[in-house]
């Protein structure tokens, strides 16, 4: 007892510590903001925190604008958003070294000048990338992720990290070192994740680029519900070198690096400067591919593939408004409309998502809560992890007549040979080249898919795992996947949304009636979809949406 109450010191010793250094960073950005302001009166902060990233990097790259001018502009605003929303962790003080050293030697890459904040898990050299994990406190990274590497030769300013959830594997924003993430647009309501800060900071404003990682609907869900863009790449388009994952040597369920802006060109501009000959080379194994402009500026008509469910969780009226409108919109502007049906998604969520992730009966992901002192929002999942191996099967027995969809029963029951993991991951590449034989057959180019929302109420996505069906498909597919703001919950969404039984009418769809309630004026996204590499059409679909 002696032995776990010093332990349990220790470690909250190190929570301090962190949590000292995430209140001195705010209070350097405060310093430097406000220095800044004293030696420059006159600068309009307001109308640079307007402009957006592809006026804003034109006007630095053409001398209009001072690169200083911009940065502090951004650390002010930083500051407040991070005063009202806990999503900033650190602030790199180097950053201010970089902009100084950019003034002199006027190297002018794509993002010449434009500060960028960085997800919790991605290596910035001489910072923790915690995962909201104390073991990684105090043990800052060798060197920078590659995608930070190219941000900064493309002569962006990386300039804070932000806050994740404990391990990565949520949807909501909180761990025990930091704490919880507000969402900006309404506090009780969660910002989502697991790029959680990165979603309250870009919706806030105080950030005008992100950088973050999606593997179930990690970038999508803060982008919808904080009301901005994103999106998430085929997995290998952008380099995972040096980006921390939640669940490590897993390859049924695809992750991606991906940009989060205020709006779809800066995504296009974010993805131009990162696909060049930097990333290739530091990175061998990301397909040499350069932005490709031709698709991208295309005005064809489309022909779209659209569905207003999943069959597996019911969408909110929203949700369902969202993407209704967005398809009579779009038909309006002269592109086609094709219906698309899913089938068995319950099947693809609990076979391909959940065990395909947790193949090895959670084991690897449970391990990396050694000496961690609370599992936050975990307690079921560890009690399944550990459990024996005859009582996995008989719960998982019992749950599935009555649809009982604990979706961690699914993937510790299963998959404990080679043979059945390799048997899997067969059966995910049939799946895949049944997808898009749907898709060929139909002649579509995209897909226009409905995205959870609005935002759920802060706590609720700790209960409601199952509710990633419509986002972690895409990473099971490894197909580019974005999403753009379409609309806001109205009174009578709200008023609609007292019948909203779901389509089980079990315990999780109570829930998430629940979690969805009190949302008038929230942002509602949808996701559009391409196949595979196809990120330009992706962008260039997202363009369409957003300029109905």
């Amino acid at each position: 007892l002696l032995l776990r109450w010093r332990r349990r010191r220790g470690l909250w010793g190190k929570v301090a510590e962190a949590q000292q250094r995430q209140e001195l960073s705010l209070v350097r950005m405060e310093a430097a903001a406000r220095r800044f302001r004293e030696q420059n009166p006159s600068v309009d902060v307001v109308s640079i925190l307007s402009l957006p990233l592809p006026e804003l990097s034109k006007k630095l790259r053409d001398g209009s604008l001072p690169p200083d001018h911009v940065f502090y502009a951004y650390v002010g605003k930083a500051l407040q958003i991070a005063t009202e929303t806990n999503c900033i962790t650190e602030y790199l003080q180097e950053s201010e070294t970089q902009l100084r050293k950019a003034k002199l030697t006027g190297m002018q890459g794509l993002l010449y000048g434009v500060p960028v904040s960085i997800k919790d898990s991605i290596d910035c050299q001489g910072h923790d990338s915690t995962m909201g994990f104390i073991k990684y406190l105090n043990k800052p990274a060798a060197e920078d992720s590659v995608v930070v590497q190219v941000l900064r030769r493309q002569g962006a300013i990386p300039f804070v990290k932000t806050n994740v959830p404990q391990s990565l594997i949520s949807y909501d924003c909180k761990n025990l070192i930091f704490g919880q993430t507000r969402n900006p647009l309404l506090y009780t309501k969660t910002p989502g994740g697991s790029s959680g800060g990165e979603g309250a900071l870009v919706g806030g404003g105080g950030s005008i680029l992100g950088i973050g990682t999606d593997v179930g609907g990690s970038l999508r869900f803060p982008a919808a519900f904080c009301g901005v863009c994103a999106l998430k790449p085929t997995g290998n388009r952008l380099s995972k070198r040096g980006v921390m994952a939640g669940v490590v040597g897993q390859k049924a369920v695809a992750a991606a690096v991906g940009p989060m802006a205020k709006d779809v060109e800066s995504l296009a501009l974010c993805l131009r400067a990162l696909l060049c000959e930097d990333m290739f080379s530091l990175d061998s194994t990301v397909p040499p591919l350069p932005f490709n402009e031709e698709v991208y500026s295309s005005t064809q008509p489309l022909r779209i593939g659209y569905y207003e469910t999943d069959f597996f969780t019911m969408p909110s009226p929203a949700m369902r408004r969202a993407v209704r409108e967005t398809k009579e919109l779009l038909e309006e502007a002269g592109h086609t409309l094709v219906p698309f049906e899913l089938t068995n998604v319950d099947y693809v969520i609990f076979n391909f998502c959940v065990r395909g992730m947790f193949a090895d009966g959670g084991t690897s992901f449970v391990k990396r809560f050694n000496g961690e002192m609370e599992k936050v929002g975990m307690g079921m999942f560890f009690w399944l992890a550990k459990s024996p191996h005859w009582l996995k099967t008989l719960l998982s027995w019992i749950a599935k007549p009555f649809h009982l969809l604990i979706p961690f029963i699914g993937f510790v029951s299963f998959l404990s040979t080679v043979d059945e993991v390799w048997s899997l991951h067969h059966e995910i590449e049939d799946f895949c080249h049944q997808f898009i034989a749907q898709w060929k057959k139909l002649n579509l180019d995209v897909m226009l898919c409905p995205m959870l929302g609005p935002a759920l109420g802060i706590g609720y996505p700790g209960k409601l795992s199952v509710a990633v069906s419509y986002t972690m498909l895409y990473n099971t597919l490894d197909f580019p996947a974005g999403v753009v703001p379409v609309t806001m919950v109205s009174d009578e969404d709200e008023e609609e949304l007292k019948g909203y039984k779901g389509y089980y009418r079990d315990w999780w769809d109570r829930t998430l009636a629940k979690a969805f309630h009190g949302s008038v004026g929230m942002p509602v996204a949808v996701q559009c979809v391409a196949l595979p590499w196809q990120e330009e059409l992706c962008l260039r679909f997202m363009k369409e949406v957003e300029t109905l």
